[in-house]
């Protein structure tokens, strides 16, 4: 038999204190988020599978756990990603809304395998979504709301990396053309950074996009040198007016051809990294949602992946707690809750403050730290 204990492979229980840390990540990262004019959508865990692989355009349908639900008979699939669904509302549920719409979310999702860098399959997803625009303003917006989120959930030191997914494209039909059945190729090549690989298909003047990754100030300056002809001119300014906007709240290092994970992005995308964590925090960037009636609509917004926050022990700080004595009165307990404190009384002559995690005791109408 397997045992009660034995969970399936890159799925895990969160015990206490690291659930309770969890739910306050969470709520820190929605605070600010409904703060900024963000509404928030609970989309259902599973959706039929046509339409989740639908909204994912880079997944497969075999990239989704699927089932058959027995009251349709039709199959359904668990999502491995909330920003699709939050594009299916906006497209459908609310599409007779104002552009542009803001909107915010936070809850679980499950992939079919991890990554080396991160096993766990189930994870906390929270993110923003702006439909109806993917200009600068939007995208500075919510790059702005993602670092102020991750701040008031207890991370530092922000590094922002830029990339730019649709340049090769631009580069290929204008001042370094290349023949359309090679430039899927060349955007391969250049996200590995393989050089080698480049010169073989003839793509050389594509090599010093390997060396413009970095600091973005650098990075800036060697791709306005390849612009000949301003076909990237506007793509040149939005990422400066986003690094001014940014300012000193985070550094920003600029990596243009970075497609992995951006292959559904447009004119712009972005990873956050935090001190304390390893590898990204978060993702977004702009892109497109489809209508039912195949009109594609410009977007812009993030995810964070929460998980990683309470692992590295960056949370906010819980409440303290005070142990209540039998008999008191609760009256005393409401209002220390109102305080701010958690409260946890006595049910019977055993109880113990320290046994039950309290920091504090309620005696002759005091609050009494535990020395």
């Amino acid at each position: 038999m397997t045992s009660p204990a034995l969970l399936p492979e890159g799925l895990r229980d969160r015990l206490p204190p690291e659930a309770e840390a969890l739910g306050r990540v969470r709520g820190a990262v929605l605070w600010v988020a409904e703060g900024n004019g963000y509404a928030r959508v609970e989309p259902p865990l599973a959706e039929f599978e046509a339409t989740l692989a639908k909204g994912l355009k880079a997944a497969r349908a075999t990239d989704l756990l699927r089932f058959v639900d027995p009251i349709s008979q039709r199959t359904l699939a668990l999502r491995p990603d909330i920003t699709a669904q939050v594009g299916r509302i906006a497209a459908t549920r609310l599409a007779h809304r104002p552009r542009p719409l803001r909107l915010c979310y936070a809850g679980q999702v499950l992939k079919v395998r991890g990554t080396q860098l991160r096993p766990e399959r189930e994870m906390c997803q929270a993110g923003c979504e702006i439909v109806g625009t993917d200009a600068v303003p939007a995208v500075i917006e919510t790059i702005r709301v993602a670092i102020d989120a991750l701040g008031n959930a207890g991370a530092r030191d922000f590094t922002v990396d830029l990339t730019l997914p649709d340049l090769v494209p631009l580069l290929a039909a204008g001042p370094l053309p290349l023949p359309g059945e090679i430039v899927d190729q060349v955007i391969e090549e250049l996200d590995r950074k393989d050089a080698g690989a480049l010169a073989a298909l003839g793509a050389d003047a594509y090599l010093p996009l390997i060396e413009a990754a970095g600091p973005v100030g650098p990075a800036l300056t060697r791709l306005a040198a390849l612009d000949s002809g301003g076909e990237l001119a506007s793509r040149l300014r939005g990422v400066r007016a986003i690094v001014a906007a940014v300012g000193d709240r985070a550094a920003v290092t600029l990596d243009p051809t970075e497609r992995h994970g951006f292959e559904y992005q447009s004119w712009i995308g972005f990873s956050i990294f935090t001190s304390g964590v390893s590898g990204e925090i978060g993702r977004g960037g702009s892109y497109t949602i489809c209508h039912p009636d195949g009109r594609e609509e410009p977007a812009v917004g993030f995810s964070l992946y929460l998980d990683p926050l309470v692992d590295a022990g960056l949370a906010p700080p819980s409440r303290a707690r005070v142990f209540m004595p039998l008999g008191h009165d609760p009256a005393d307990g409401a209002e220390l809750r109102a305080q701010g404190y958690a409260t946890v009384a006595a049910l019977g002559d055993g109880d113990e403050a320290t046994a039950l995690g309290c920091a504090h005791v309620w005696a002759d109408g005091s609050l009494r730290p535990i020395a």
